[in-house]
């Protein structure tokens, strides 16, 4: 399990102020993740570098949409 306590979170400038949001934490070990803004001490999802570059290319070329 990866430690997550001293994670620095943030979120987009373009989010709103409510907590309604994805916050993203870049680890020192080339780990990311992903929280819930409303559930900040609730679970998070940590990928490795490729899996977030995939994740973002996929969402630049528009293949994760809302449905």
């Amino acid at each position: 399990m990866t430690d997550l306590s001293n994670a620095r979170w943030f979120k987009s400038s373009k989010s709103p102020n409510a907590d309604t949001c994805v916050e993203v934490a870049f680890l020192d070990t080339d780990l990311v993740g992903v929280r819930d803004s409303k559930d900040p001490t609730g679970p998070a999802l940590v990928f490795d570098g490729l899996q977030w570059d995939r994740f973002i290319a996929g969402v630049r070329a528009s293949r994760h949409r809302r449905g």
